[in-house]
């Protein structure tokens, strides 16, 4: 129904009216005729992230026996993966490949298995012109990168960086036009689930401003990871500040409980490389 801009503008609606305004000071926008698909719809990108896999192999992660944990990644985290890769990226770019490849370690993939990432994008700015503010919907994109397990594990984490960056930079309005279409034409397909995974970026979705007549909140985001019909598969950033005042992201992880135990295993590894040092994630139950 919304995403997390969407849903950001209307607690902080309700957040107004509950102090005592009569209306809120964005008033809502429907407007969901400027998604809709074009007239014939075309498709323009391959839109891999939609592809048909059948799970030949079992790869879904299964329902049961599945392990909830947090980790937070501050100011050290963010430092140590930096010192991994050679080049510019964004802190949300980075922490994504490191979580994709540890991941896809932990879940023991075969290494001629293709394993994916969605990174979810906000495109309410990819419009020109931009989709109007108050419009309280849905405005992203599912860009997917795609490898097999063999070289994602076994390549420097540049590797993996390289394609979540590409993936990112693919959504344009007319990305978006094509995504559109494409849902036009094949009925709604849902993202590809084996051997996916999926993030999505809540650091600056404004949860912890809303105000609903009792002060800003002490965390706001998701309760915890892997939320949907198929655990495991997705997990938010979240803004968080740890009991040392730090401030970083928290990322809530859901796996069957041998794969969090070799994803922690991975995790430490990947954050202890070019010198020895403590981490200091948090790994407990949200």
């Amino acid at each position: 129904m919304a995403d997390a801009p969407g849903l950001t503008q209307f607690m902080t609606a309700v957040g107004e009216m509950a102090r005592g305004a009569t209306v809120p000071s964005v008033p809502p926008v429907w407007r969901r005729e400027i998604l809709n698909a074009r007239h014939p719809p075309r498709v323009s990108y391959a839109h891999r992230e939609y592809d048909h896999v059948e799970d030949t192999k079992g790869t879904i992660i299964p329902l049961d026996d599945m392990a909830h944990r947090s980790f937070f990644f501050g100011p050290t985290e963010a430092s140590a993966i930096r010192r991994l890769i050679p080049g510019p990226a964004s802190a949300f770019e980075l922490l994504t490949a490191c979580l994709w490849r540890c991941r896809t370690r932990a879940l023991q993939a075969e290494p001629d298995e293709e394993v994916r990432i969605i990174c979810i994008v906000n495109a309410r700015n990819k419009f020109n012109p931009p989709l109007p503010r108050g419009y309280y919907g849905n405005g992203f994109a599912f860009p997917v990168a795609v490898a097999t397990a063999g070289n994602l594990c076994a390549k420097p984490l540049g590797y993996a960086l390289e394609l979540v960056k590409k993936a990112k930079a693919e959504v344009t309005e007319e990305y978006m036009r094509s995504v559109a279409d494409l849902m036009a034409i094949r009925g709604r397909p849902h993202f590809t689930v084996v051997r996916s995974y999926l993030v999505s970026d809540l650091t600056h979705a404004g949860f912890g401003e809303v105000d609903l007549g009792w002060g800003k909140p002490v965390y706001g985001g998701s309760a915890k990871g892997g939320v949907g019909a198929i655990p495991g598969v997705a997990s938010f950033y979240i803004p968080f500040t740890n009991k040392a005042g730090e401030k970083g992201v928290v990322v809530p992880i859901c796996l069957p409980a041998p794969a969090m135990d070799r994803f922690v295993k991975e995790l430490e590894a990947l954050l202890k490389q070019d010198q020895p040092r403590k981490s200091a994630f948090v790994t407990s139950a949200l």
